[in-house]
């Protein structure tokens, strides 16, 4: 496709082969051991610009860092076949300018052999009946067999004393006989710390391509490993793009761009250029070209098959090109496969149609067409299927009808097509589909000046238009279609209109972080009172009882709910009284009738089942879990909130399922179920999710990373919060818990003033009422930053009145359910801690009230504290019972600070066995580098020589999981990859005793 590709290096960071570097990583280290049983051999395949070269010239900084001797070749292409030996001659010249002496010892008695591929080795008395034949090809079979032979001896002795890395790049150009000296090598190589590396592209091999049969061999090897190399995924090109770009790009133009490169590396680069060149994402002429080289090479009916295809859609039924083309059936079947065994076209999946291997070739494909070609091609295409609708699949018809008529230039006909594509896409829940569509029916409305009867009126189509962008996750285009509305409702006041287009202001305000939506209600609110009753009326109590709820909860929020669920009953508006139910039976759990609240959310969650209305299924799934954890119930409200993410995502809420998923990381961070929360987060954080979303993430990963040690992680989480928007930008539920992981921070750094000064922010505003669920954490983290600076002479002073404030703004604080009775408890020991007047009957109290809540961190560390105090009181036998399974449990959890300082407690008490050295626990040296207990436990698999996906296996987690562990290990260590951090763990020891895993 791309004929040579130069790769321009333009991102500065390698991205998204974490795996694969680990497999090459993993096969270096095998050959470097010196009880190496023989070579190793890895065959790398993948499309053209995909990232072969990148990943090579990666793997062989790595090598080198490691101390191997690396040699690169490349096959040359010249005309049909490649350039005899050429990557073997290249790599030999390598080692010969590298290590000259030895390869002088190694190569000795080769002679004339050698000069076959290296002529400046021949003496300069060097006789003629020894001369290579032409371009260095030996003359006969027998020349070929002492030649290879020559060469498996010379890269032999010259991997006997350290490794040696060999690359052949581009086998896919090898001509016949570097293609049998290499496969010689892979039958007959025995000796030596080599690694064998060669790299083809994939879809440069046609039928009858020469390497195929080779390919074939090596599949047959055993020695042989084959890692094919697949394109990006999303994530890897927000990287790769941040790197090029020097900033974080929008999520938009990361969704454009890795839509349109289909992840291949290459491509994302070019579309970065054009984009470093102040235009917009399109082709460079310097793209373009390349992907229109194999194109103009076609015969003339293939490419005219071509162009049919670009202008069909993603995918073209095999009877519906025939009708367009009118071709007879030998001809396209010959057009066909021409243009596949180009690797141009493929067959579909499905087998009954054809589509482009790439969608940048079918972009430039197209915008080779001429104007009035293009529009011609669409026009055939349209009214073929108009005329034969059974050639296109049903569900697929409207869609395909409204994009050949709009790019037929028919505006009269496309408008009612995208008008039905739209309303097609509605019903399938595919609201990202259904904004496309309305979209252009919004631009075709403007150019149809006297639209068929029944055709909606601009405003109707902006609110629908809005309301999918919403429900796709588009809440920055949905803000920008409300926008205009309004602008239009200025022109032309109707404040029934005005109010309803007020309320989805308001919710896109909240979820693009610009503002709290409070100002757009209450000007909804006077804008329908005093009209007739109505349903927009309903939904602006609706929302602004909902509003309440999140930012100024308590008594008078529950009267707004009723008031809501009253007036929607009262004119039959049933989605809205569905959400104002969803308030509701928040607001009465948060009043304290908990019982009488779950019931209602539940029964809310099953009506909306049935009836299924989108927007109100969402709260309703969506809040349930988050109740279910303010009352402690956090194995429940985890499985419901998986429950309900699932159901979002079935319904197309792409924004909703995202935080439905961000409510269910919360409680399995309280279960100490840290994977499984990680893997939550990871759902969470996905293109769509609305700017609370994400800061609700980031704030649970924080939390995680506090509780787990990652100290820095904790950091960046919060520093990066308090950027965006201040505590002052919250509402409560994401206020108190951001000042609460700011206090935790001071805590681990012993800042006692950076800590007061957040519970100074903190407590500047009473605490509205029902808001105990994030005011006795707060609380909690406030007490125990005084008791952890105990004894500092900067702490210590003014301690008695920070104390006081803490134990007055708690005392209106209600516990209506046992979790927080148990907060209540360890706020009450902490300030007698922070006194040293906490006893041990304190903290046997407070254990007993939180060890059956399923909150392993707060139990672990009061049993911690109640273990410090029983030693404190010289009952050293009961210390050592409570403190011995806080050890091994804190660890199992991940929990490493406590683990830490349990350790501590125990050396400190000389609380270990008699038998037992008062030495570090088992992880411990590695937990000296700054490691936690999990990314020692990485550590050790990346020492073993396991790739990502092997580690993500044995650990139960995800590999994209496994991947970040490994990041955070190669920045604490210091070092530039895996191979190095591995080296350093065999050269500290820290793992003696290997485990087979």
């Amino acid at each position: 496709m791309l004929g040579r590709v130069q790769n321009q290096s333009l991102s500065p960071v390698f991205v998204g082969r974490d795996a694969e570097s680990g497999v090459l990583a993993a096969a270096l280290g095998e050959v470097s051991t010196p009880a190496a049983d023989g070579p190793r051999a890895l065959v790398l395949a993948g499309e053209a610009g995909v990232g072969k070269t990148r990943l090579v010239e990666e793997f062989g900084r790595e090598a080198r860092r490691a101390g191997a001797l690396v040699a690169v070749g490349g096959c040359v292409e010249l005309g049909g076949d490649g350039l005899p030996f050429a990557p073997f001659a290249t790599a030999l010249r390598t080692l010969r300018a590298a290590r000259p002496e030895e390869f002088a010892r190694a190569g000795a008695g080769m002679g004339a052999d050698l000069a076959r591929l290296l002529p400046e080795t021949a003496g300069p008395h060097a006789g003629t009946a020894d001369a290579p034949g032409p371009s260095g090809v030996p003359h006969s079979a027998e020349d070929s067999a002492r030649l290879f032979g020559h060469v498996t001896r010379l890269l032999e002795e010259l991997s006997a004393a350290r490794p040696l890395v060999l690359v052949l790049e581009d086998l896919h150009w090898a001509d016949a006989s570097t293609r049998h000296l290499y496969a010689h090598l892979l039958r007959t190589l025995r000796a030596g710390r080599l690694l064998l590396l060669a790299t083809y592209r994939s879809d440069d091999l046609h039928r009858r391509h020469p390497l195929r049969p080779l390919l074939a061999e090596l599949d047959r090897l055993r020695a042989v490993r084959r890692i094919d190399l697949a394109r990006l995924g999303h994530a890897d090109v927000r990287r790769q793009l941040a790197g090029i770009l020097g900033a974080e790009p929008e999520a938009a133009l990361v969704d454009e761009i890795y839509a349109r490169s289909e992840g291949n590396a290459f491509f994302v680069e070019e579309l970065a250029v054009s984009l470093r060149a102040g235009h917009r994402p399109g082709l460079s002429e310097n793209l373009r070209e390349l992907l229109l080289v194999r194109v103009e090479a076609l015969p003339p009916d293939a490419g005219r098959v071509l162009r049919l295809v670009a202008e069909g859609g993603s995918a073209v039924e095999h009877p519906l090109l025939a009708a367009v083309s009118g071709m007879p059936e030998e001809a396209l079947l010959d057009a066909l496969r021409a243009a596949t065994g180009a690797h141009l076209l493929s067959p579909t999946p499905e087998g009954d149609g054809y589509r482009f291997r790439h969608s940048l070739v079918r972009e430039a494909v197209g915008e080779d067409l001429l104007p009035g070609e293009r529009s011609a091609l669409n026009r055939r295409y349209a009214e073929t299927v108009e005329a034969a609708p059974h050639l296109v699949r049903a569900e697929e018809r409207d869609a395909r009808l409204a994009g050949y008529w709009y790019a037929a230039r028919e505006p009269a006909k496309a408008l009612p097509a995208a008008l039905r594509a739209a309303a097609s896409a509605r019903d399938r829940h595919a609201y990202a589909e259904q904004l496309h569509h309305l979209d252009r029916a919004l631009e075709l409305r403007e150019q149809v000046p006297e639209p068929a009867p029944g055709t909606p009126v601009p405003l109707d189509l902006l609110a629908e238009a809005a309301t999918a962008g919403r429900m796709s996750g588009e809440a920055r285009r949905a803000y920008t279609l409300v926008g205009r509305a309004l602008r239009l409702l200025e022109q032309e006041p109707d404040p029934l209109r005005t109010a309803w287009f007020l309320t989805r202001r308001s919710r896109l305000a909240t979820a693009l972080g610009r503002g709290d939506g409070g100002a757009e209600l209450r000007r909804a609110e006077e804008l329908v009172r005093g009209l007739p009753p109505s349903d927009v009326h309903a939904e602006v109590l609706a929302h602004l009882a909902g509003w309440e709820m999140v930012n100024k909860p308590g008594p008078d929020s529950l009267v707004s709910a009723e008031r809501a669920v009253a007036y929607a009953r009262m004119v039959g508006a049933v989605d809205t009284e569905l959400s104002a139910h969803v308030t509701r039976g928040v607001l009465r759990v948060a009043a304290g009738d908990i019982d009488g609240g779950l019931a209602e959310l539940y029964e809310t969650r099953e009506r909306a089942l049935a009836l299924a209305p989108p927007d109100h299924l969402a709260r309703a799934v969506a809040n349930l879990p988050s109740v279910l954890e303010g009352i402690g119930r956090s194995a429940d409200a985890a499985r419901v909130a998986a429950e309900g993410a699932g159901i979002c995502a079935r319904h197309g809420l792409v924004g909703s399922a995202a935080f439905t998923w961000s409510n269910a990381a919360e409680s399995l961070l309280s279960l100490g179920r840290h994977t499984d929360a990680e893997e939550a987060l990871r759902r969470a954080d996905q293109p769509g999710a609305g700017a609370d979303v994400r800061a609700f993430t980031a704030l649970t990963r924080g939390g995680l990373a506090l509780r787990t040690g990652d100290t820095a992680a904790a950091r960046e989480a919060y520093d990066t919060l308090r950027a965006v928007a201040g505590p002052d930008g919250h509402a409560p539920q994401r206020r108190l818990p951001l000042l609460a992981l700011g206090i935790g921070l001071a805590t681990e750094a012993r800042d006692a003033a950076a800590g007061r000064a957040l519970l100074d922010e903190a407590l500047s505003k009473p605490f509205s009422p029902n808001v105990h669920r994030y005011a006795w954490p707060l609380l909690v983290a406030a007490a125990r930053l005084e008791a952890t600076t105990r004894g500092l002479p900067a702490a210590d002073a003014g301690r008695e009145a920070v104390l006081d404030r803490i134990r007055a703004a708690a005392r209106p604080v209600p516990t209506p359910v046992p979790v927080w009775h148990g907060y209540a408890e360890l706020l009450r020991a902490e300030l007698l801690r922070a006194r040293g007047a906490a006893t041990v009957a304190d903290w046997e109290g407070t254990y007993e009230a939180l060890r059956d809540l399923d909150r392993p961190h707060e139990t672990l560390y009061v049993a911690l504290r109640l273990a410090e105090t029983l030693l404190a009181a010289g009952e050293r036998e009961r210390a050592a019972h409570v403190l011995a399974p806080v050890r091994e449990t804190a660890g199992r959890f991940g929990y490493a600070p406590l683990a830490r300082e349990a350790a501590e407690l125990a050396r400190r008490g000389r609380l270990l066995p008699a038998a037992e050295p008062p030495a570090r626990p088992a992880l411990a040296p590695a937990e000296t580098l700054g490691l936690t207990a999990r990314e020692s436990e990485v550590l050790r698999l990346v020492a073993a020589g396991h790739s990502n996906r092997r580690i993500a296996e044995t650990l139960y987690i995800s590999p994209k999981t496994a991947s970040v562990h490994v990041s955070r290990i190669i920045a604490k260590l210091g070092v530039t990859g895996r191979g190095e951090a591995a080296a350093v763990a065999h050269r500290l020891r820290l793992f003696p005793e290997r485990e087979e895993v």
